[in-house]
This record gives C-alpha cells, sequence and structure tokens, in this order.
C-alpha cells in the first residue's frame, strides 16, 4: 500500500477542511439568514464546483496561480516557490473545489435553527457574535460536523482537480487517488487493490458517520 500518498492524503484533507471551516461557516450562515436579491449569483459560485469538469476547473486554477498570473507572482515574490505542482497549489485547488461539499451542509445547518430564539437573544441585548458562537453554532453543530466529515472524505478521493493542479509528484503532491492511477497504470495491481480497498473503507465508514448524524438531527 503506497503509505506516502496516503499521508499526503490525509494532509491535504485536514488543511482544506480547516481552512473551509474558518471560510466556509461565516459564508454559510451568511447565506442562511440573508434576504439579497443577489444571493443567488453567490450561490452560484459556490455550487459551480459540482457541476464543472473537474479538469476545466483544475486548467484555470492552473492558469490563476501559473508565476505568469498576478497571484503566482506575488506568491514567488513571497516565498521564491512557484504554486503550480506544490503541496499549497494543491491546497488552493483543494479548497476551491470542496468548497460546496462544506458550505452546502452548513448551509442546512444554520437555516435549521429556529430564527425566533436568535431574535430573542438580540432582544436580551446578546451580541451578534455571541448569539453565533452561544446559539447557533451549539444548536447547528450536528449538521456542521456533517459538513466537515463530507468535505475531509471528499478530499481524500479527489483526482482531477489534484491531478491538473499537481501533476501527481511522488512524496510531493501525489494523493493516493493519483497514487491509485498511476499503481494500475504501471500494472501493480497489488498496490493499487490495496490501497483501493482503504479508500473504500474510509468513504464507508465516513458516508455511516454523515447519515448516523442526519438521523440523530431527524430523530431530535
Amino acid at each position: 500500500m503506497d503509505w506516502e500518498a496516503i499521508r499526503l492524503s490525509l494532509q491535504l484533507a485536514a488543511c482544506t477542511t480547516a481552512i473551509l471551516c474558518l471560510l466556509g461557516l461565516p459564508l454559510a450562515y451568511w447565506l442562511a439568514v440573508s434576504r439579497r436579491r443577489w444571493k443567488f449569483l453567490i450561490e452560484a459560485v459556490v455550487t459551480l464546483p459540482l457541476v464543472l469538469p473537474p479538469t476545466v476547473l483544475g486548467f484555470y486554477i492552473l492558469v490563476a496561480i501559473s508565476p505568469n498570473s498576478p497571484i503566482g507572482r506575488a506568491y514567488e515574490d513571497l516565498t521564491g516557490e512557484r504554486l503550480p505542482f506544490s503541496f499549497p497549489g494543491l491546497l488552493v485547488a483543494s479548497v476551491l473545489y470542496s468548497l460546496p461539499f462544506a458550505v452546502r451542509p452548513f448551509v442546512a445547518a444554520f437555516a435549521g435553527v429556529d430564527r425566533r430564539l436568535v431574535e430573542a437573544s438580540w432582544c436580551l441585548g446578546v451580541s451578534r457574535s455571541r448569539t453565533f458562537l452561544r446559539l447557533v453554532m451549539p444548536l447547528a453543530w450536528t449538521g456542521i460536523l456533517s459538513g466537515i466529515v463530507l468535505c475531509f472524505a471528499h478530499t481524500m478521493g479527489e483526482f482531477g482537480v489534484v491531478f491538473m493542479v499537481g501533476g501527481g509528484i511522488p512524496g510531493e503532491t501525489q494523493t493516493v487517488s493519483i497514487a491509485i492511477y498511476n499503481a494500475v497504470e504501471n500494472e501493480r495491481y497489488a498496490v493499487a487493490f490495496q490501497t483501493s480497498l482503504f479508500l473504500l473503507g474510509f468513504s464507508f465508514a465516513a458516508l455511516a458517520v454523515t447519515y448516523a448524524l442526519q438521523r440523530r438531527v431527524w430523530v431530535v
């Protein structure tokens, strides 16, 4: 089994999930409560990775972070390294591709919180930030955890986007899905079988946890 690729995928999934928690939770809460007429445009942008072919998304990300782009030049000036075919570039692609898998469950969780409780908290003089942290987050925690599990599991199985942006460099950008592809291409079927079996078991466990959390919400 390709343990190096598994380690890299776990690291990528953990970093992606952490970033999407920091960025996705405020965005999801705004989408859940906002009444702006143009909100549908933001929803469309967030959901776009679900319908856009991974190779297309990966190509545009690769162009956006290339050394000829403002983002790529700024990163190279700051660090002396290039974003394409590196772990930071892989992380950028993973965050963008996994965005809807985190934000959509977060939105559903926040939308399920009784709005009257939030307004009652405001009427009692509790600030919006404290209401969010002490009331909304605990009530929506089960749905948020479900989104975290889905985001982590989805990142573990990414292929098209990470292959376009990372290139599958062993030890640097070769994730577990790319390792399986390379193993099959090189006729190393035993390695491909064992690594695929690990990914299958991991995916099943993630889905089981997600459905168990959703069932808990329905029961409550």
